[in-house]
């Protein structure tokens, strides 16, 4: 492609040759942001077929689908030609054509459905910078476009479309009946509604839903993968099951399967994928897809100087909380094995200070975190919550779909549990498998589906905060009691104040971007270390037989975020001993600290 030459803009000016030219393109990063972000682009400005982007956390992945991917169609006077069914819901015919389903040259393939909804838990802040600085969009809509969000060919191009009859193993043949008679409904019946719909993880947090059809690498796709798609829109209103006639269906039964694997389009957009990214973190201001606004280079030692001095002033002026808190923010699961998920750092901050509102503190705690985080959860666990809320995904076999709980989030969602707004009362059956999915989570980083009649665990990436008065009663690999200064504890909305004054424009874009910097940046071990490692850990057992292969392993975790925190790429001695001397004033606190009653360890 010559340098001059675009990206089509719908998919009747691509033709199969030309994917791989394209996919070249899209390697471009100004070329993949010129491509209007779904996300933050109203569906009127949009036409059918026309060149968007999306992305998003995987959320379910529905059933294969066959179709036709080339098709004959036959005239009203004996006359034959192929119609490309690729990209395409909805086979195109005219009012006197008709497909011959027995010819010879027609060409089934088979491509899968991602029920994908927008980035569950972004703040507020990496919305507003992705919108701004995504590719703004002018109204591309045709003159004879529908008013109130319907979306209309020119009159020349209007054509009688018959959706593709789909093929899935196990799914009632009545469900397979074509969508043609939505047209001709005579009892509009709605079942389903649009939240249930929509599906959003977090309900009080909605997200934006899209089913993204897939051609190729089906095993690539992961639930839970955060994900950006570029492909060809598909908003035909006759993909809309919800007015479906009734009486003409065998079997009503089917009928909210059926509405839930086709909803409106225009609630639910569908996009056919010839360009995916896999993207590595959520920070938009990060992010090479996206214009960005200059900024002044500051040396990574000052950020991190200027942090640790903001979470000190929000944590009681408690320096060793500050250093554990920010190994957390930049804490993640590098590797796995069979038994551990190398590289999680859950922590516990107990022992707030008794003079203060607990209630009030955390939520001010956690205001500071969001601004700093591109995605986190506050997850008050108050015994209504607890007992009422979805907390993991459960299969729905009525309607084939995967209902989403509050713990199914994107990797690096940072999920803060609030223990301070528990009081007496009763633990129902919910309240209980909510605690067990809740340490499975901490213990693992891993999600418990439930298929009903079997589990299935799924790997995630979930950075955990508890925040309790007395130790927690959820596991976490690390428990740190806030010592807290007198004066401090005295002043303590007075700073959390001065802490969101502190934190201006260009301040805030430094530490937002040092923290993923932070995550995504790699680390060693040099191999001269080992040998004393290994003394070390020889050491720590003669003196404490209790010591295991555990303690050794947290020692590790943390030498190796204190050592990025201060940019440094390989561990060295200096990082070594502070870590070790970080963890024995940490076991002091400990012991100190009252022992609670018992707690999950899974």
């Amino acid at each position: 492609f010559s340098n001059n030459m675009a990206l089509p803009k719908t998919i009747d000016e691509l033709t199969s040759q030309d994917i791989a030219f394209c996919r070249e393109l899209l390697e471009n990063p100004a070329t993949w942001h010129s491509i209007p972000l779904l996300n933050h682009t109203p569906l009127h400005k949009l036409n059918d077929q026309a060149l968007v982007r999306f992305r998003g956390m995987v959320q379910d992945m529905m059933d294969p689908e066959i179709y036709l991917e080339q098709y004959e169609i036959q005239s009203a006077d004996g006359s034959r030609r192929l119609q490309q069914g690729k990209y395409r819901d909805c086979l195109r015919l005219s009012k006197e054509e008709h497909v011959d389903y027995n010819a010879q040259n027609n060409v089934h393939g088979e491509r899968r459905t991602l029920f994908v909804v927008s980035l569950p838990g972004q703040n507020d802040w990496a919305k507003r910078h992705e919108k701004e600085c995504g590719s703004a969009v002018a109204s591309i809509q045709t003159a004879e476009s529908s008013v109130g969000g319907g979306i209309k060919r020119p009159h020349d191009e209007q054509q009688d479309m018959e959706v593709d009859s789909i093929n899935v193993p196990g799914q009632k043949r009545q469900c397979q009946e074509s969508l043609a008679t939505l047209n001709d409904a005579k009892k509009p019946t709605v079942v389903l509604g649009a939240e249930y719909l929509v599906n959003s993880p977090l309900p009080d947090r909605p997200s934006m839903a899209c089913m993204i059809k897939v051609y190729e690498d089906f095993d690539k796709y992961t639930l839970n993968s955060f994900m950006d798609f570029v492909g060809f829109l598909s908003v035909d209103p006759s993909l809309d099951a919800a007015t479906l006639d009734v009486e003409a269906m065998q079997d009503v039964e089917c009928l909210s399967e059926l509405q839930a694997q086709n909803p409106s389009p225009f609630l639910i957009p569908r996009l056919h994928a010839f360009g995916v990214k896999s993207l590595p973190h959520a920070n938009p201001l990060l992010d090479r897809s996206l214009q960005q606004p200059s900024a002044a280079e500051v040396q990574a030692e000052t950020v991190h100087k200027d942090l640790r001095m903001l979470l000190k002033l929000c944590l009681f002026d408690d320096d060793l909380a500050a250093e554990y808190l920010l190994s957390h923010l930049i804490s993640s699961v590098y590797s796995r094995s069979e038994m551990q998920s190398v590289g999680k750092f859950s922590l516990n901050l107990c022992n707030l200070p008794k003079s203060i509102h607990p209630k009030n503190y955390t939520r001010s705690l956690y205001e500071v975190l969001e601004l700093l985080l591109p995605a986190s959860h506050y997850l008050p666990m108050s015994l209504d919550i607890m007992n009422t809320a979805a907390f993991a995904p459960k299969k729905d076999y009525d309607t084939n779909k995967l209902v989403s709980g509050m713990l199914q989030l994107a990797p690096h969602t940072h999920l803060v549990l609030d223990e301070t707004c528990m009081q007496q009362g009763k633990l129902e059956a919910n309240g209980v498998q909510a605690i067990q999915h809740l340490a499975h989570l901490v213990n693992n980083q891993q999600l418990k589906c439930d298929f009903q009649y079997y589990q299935i665990d799924y790997n995630v990436d979930i950075p955990v905060l508890i925040l309790s008065e007395g130790r927690s009663m959820l596991p976490s690999d690390f428990v740190l009691p806030i010592n807290a200064d007198a004066k401090a504890v005295e002043l303590s909305e007075e700073s959390m104040k001065a802490a969101l004054h502190y934190l201006q424009p260009q301040r805030l874009q430094q530490f937002r971007s040092y923290l993923t910097s932070a995550r995504t940046s790699e680390f060693s071990v040099n191999e001269e270390l080992t040998e004393m490692i290994q003394q070390y850990f020889v050491d720590m057992r003669k003196a404490n037989v209790k010591s295991n292969a555990d303690d050794l392993h947290g020692l590790l975790v943390l030498s190796r975020l204190l050592g990025i925190c201060r940019g440094k790429l390989a561990l060295d001695k200096e990082t070594w001993h502070l870590a070790t001397e970080y963890e024995s004033k940490r076991r002091q606190r400990l012991q100190a600290l009252p022992k609670s009653g018992a707690r999950l360890r899974d």
